[in-house]
């Protein structure tokens, strides 16, 4: 596949994204009790907005508004919805709550930076996405917190889930699909760090192979 097919495939992620997040948003509004689903409906939904900034990249080139807009639905917002919905679903309610408002602040304030940041314009490439443009480069030290936030929380309860179940044959069926969740949550971790050695085509091809698996392991 070449490098501008490749550009192209944000696209087919974020039409998939649409379906999935109102498919979870559904279930949610049928059990209103369970804030996890909301969450995921959530998380999905900002996955989707983070795969749309990439396409519009590749059909309109590089806009300032779109890039920081990737940056934060990306690299802040990737996994961290997602695993805020693991949170409810794994603790208890009032320590979820407590660590949702630890989230909501932390992105907040380093969104703020994403969005304050000058911009290194000699740095940009038309239809590729990085975050070596911003002129303060401190503020790409924001999202490995996040993200290891998200990969303790979402990848990890996965991981534990997937144990639980795999002792009980008449579960089996649920550890795999919470092997599918966490190979689908890291798929895109290890695009980011293509993406932050310059390979950002990487990214692409992994976000939409762990979308795919994602939905697979919540369908089953």
């Amino acid at each position: 596949m070449s490098s501008s097919a490749v550009h192209f495939i944000p696209i087919l992620t974020t039409l998939l994204a649409i379906p999935f997040s109102r498919e979870i948003f559904r279930r949610y509004r049928k059990f209103p009790d369970r804030l996890h689903l909301l969450w995921w409906a959530l998380g999905i939904a900002t996955y989707g907005i983070g795969t749309l900034t990439e396409s519009l990249t590749t059909l309109l080139g590089w806009q300032e508004p779109i890039f920081r807009a990737w940056y934060v639905s990306g690299a802040l917002l990737g996994a961290a919805p997602l695993a805020q919905g693991t949170v409810y679903l794994m603790l208890s309610r009032k320590v979820a709550h407590t660590l949702t408002v630890l989230l909501i602040a932390y992105v907040a304030v380093a969104s703020g930076a994403v969005y304050l940041s000058p911009i290194d314009y000699a740095a940009v490439e038309t239809h590729r996405l990085s975050g070596g443009v911003f002129g303060w480069q401190w503020v790409r030290m924001f999202s490995p917190l996040v993200n290891l936030y998200a990969v303790v929380f979402l990848i990890g309860g996965a991981i534990l889930s997937a144990l639980r179940y795999s002792a009980d044959p008449a579960t089996r069926h649920r550890m795999w699909a919470n092997v599918f969740i966490a190979v689908g949550a890291i798929l895109p971790g290890i695009g980011g760090t293509a993406t932050r050695m310059g390979h950002v085509e990487v990214l692409y091809v992994t976000e939409l192979a762990g979308m795919l698996l994602t939905w697979t392991g919540y369908r089953m």
